[in-house]
C-alpha cells in the first residue's frame, strides 16, 4: 500500500511517518514538502527503504496529479501553521492552506485515490468560555491562519458530499514533543531558558490550551486513516487544559529557572481566549486513548531539547537571520 503523506519533513508529519514505517511493514510512504523554514531533512530517514521523499510543493498541480497517480491513500499535513505570521501576511496562508489542499484533493478525486485524511485543528472553531466543542459545533476562526484551515475544511468535506470522495478531517488540539520547531510556545521556551534568555509571555497570561503529545495525536491520525468514516470530522484532544502562565511555570521549573526570566510582552492581536475539545467520538468510534500523561510527556520533551543542541540551534539560528525566507511552516 503505498501512502502519500504531505508536510511530512515538520513536526507532526514527521512523527506520523516515524510510526507508521515503524508500525506497519506493509505501508510505503512517499513525502512531499516544500522544505520551508521550519522543516527540516534531519527528521526522516532519507536512507529508510519504504521513504521516498520528493521535494516540492502542494500548489503545483503537475507534480501532484503524478504523485496521486501512484498513491492508494493520503494524509495531509502541510499548511502554514504560525497565528503570528498569518496576523503579519496571510497571502501565504491562503494559498498553501486552501488552495495546495484543493489541488490535492482534485487530483484524489481524478485517480480515486482514498481515504483523503485532512488534518486540521480546533483553532477553526474560534474560542469557547465553557465546555469543548464538539464536531457538530460551528466554525467560528479569528486569525486569517484558522480561517484558512477552516476554508481548507469544508473544502474537503465539499469534496465528499459533492464527489463522494473518501474524506475524513482531523481537528486536533496543541502539539508538544521532540522536533517541534522553536518558534511554538513550548520549544521557544524552552530553548530559550536553556540558552539563559528571556521568555515573552503575551498579556496576563490567562489564555487557555488543551496539550496533546504528537505521538498521541498521530496515532489518533492513523486511526481515522484506518478505521474512520468517510465525510466525518473527528476531534483528537489530549485532555490537559493549562493556562499560559500556568504552563510558563511548568517550564520555568523544568529548566530550573524563576520568574525573573518572563517577559510580558503585548497581547496577540484576536488572541483566543480558550480552545477545548470534546474528543467523546474517536475514543467511542475509534478507541482512541492519549497513552501520555502531560508530566511525563513535557519532562520528555524538555530532556528532549537539553539533548539535542544540534537539531535545534541551527534552527534558532535561521529564524534570526534579516535575510531568512519568507515561507512559513509546513504544520
Amino acid at each position: 500500500m503505498n501512502l502519500l503523506v504531505t508536510g511530512a519533513a515538520g513536526f507532526i508529519g514527521s512523527a506520523y511517518v516515524r510510526k507508521l514505517l515503524s508500525d506497519d511493514p506493509a505501508v510505503r510512504v512517499t513525502v512531499l514538502d516544500r522544505l520551508t523554514y521550519a522543516s527540516t531533512l534531519d527528521n526522516l530517514d532519507a536512507s529508510h527503504p519504504r521513504l521516498e521523499f520528493v521535494h516540492g510543493d502542494i500548489c503545483d498541480s503537475a507534480l501532484v496529479d503524478r504523485l496521486m497517480a501512484e498513491a492508494d491513500q493520503v494524509v495531509h499535513f502541510a499548511a502554514e501553521s504560525h497565528v503570528d505570521r498569518s496576523i503579519e501576511g496571510a497571502e501565504p496562508f491562503v494559498r498553501t492552506n486552501v488552495l495546495g489542499t484543493q489541488r490535492l484533493l482534485d487530483a484524489a478525486l481524478r485517480h480515486g485515490v482514498g481515504p483523503f485524511v485532512h488534518v486540521s485543528t480546533d483553532e477553526v472553531y474560534g474560542s469557547v468560555d465553557e465546555g469543548a466543542w464538539t464536531e457538530d459545533s460551528p466554525l467560528g476562526p479569528n486569525s486569517p491562519y484558522a480561517a484558512s484551515k477552516a476554508a481548507s475544511d469544508l473544502l474537503a468535506l465539499a469534496q465528499h458530499r459533492t464527489h463522494g470522495l473518501d474524506v475524513r478531517v482531523t481537528r486536533c488540539s496543541n502539539n508538544y514533543g521532540p522536533r517541534q520547531f522553536p518558534e511554538k510556545l513550548i520549544p521557544l521556551f524552552v530553548t530559550n531558558l536553556l540558552d539563559g534568555e528571556p521568555v515573552p509571555l503575551y498579556g496576563d497570561g490567562t489564555n487557555v490550551r488543551e496539550w496533546v503529545h504528537v505521538e498521541d495525536h498521530c496515532a489518533g491520525v492513523d486511526l481515522v486513516r484506518t478505521r474512520g468514516r468517510a465525510g466525518e470530522v473527528y476531534h483528537l484532544g489530549g485532555g490537559t487544559e493549562l493556562t499560559n502562565r500556568e504552563l510558563t511555570g511548568l517550564l520555568l521549573d523544568a529548566c530550573g529557572a524563576d520568574w525573573s526570566r518572563v517577559r510580558r510582552v503585548p497581547d496577540r492581536k484576536g488572541h483566543d481566549l480558550r480552545y477545548a475539545l470534546d474528543d467523546g467520538k474517536a475514543r467511542a468510534e475509534l478507541g482512541y486513548r492519549p497513552r501520555y500523561a502531560f508530566a511525563d510527556g513535557l519532562a520528555d520533551t524538555v530532556a528532549w531539547y537539553r539533548d539535542n543542541r544540534d537539531w535545534w540551534e541551527p534552527l534558532k539560528r535561521r529564524l534570526r537571520e534579516p535575510t531568512a525566507t519568507p515561507d512559513r511552516t509546513p504544520r
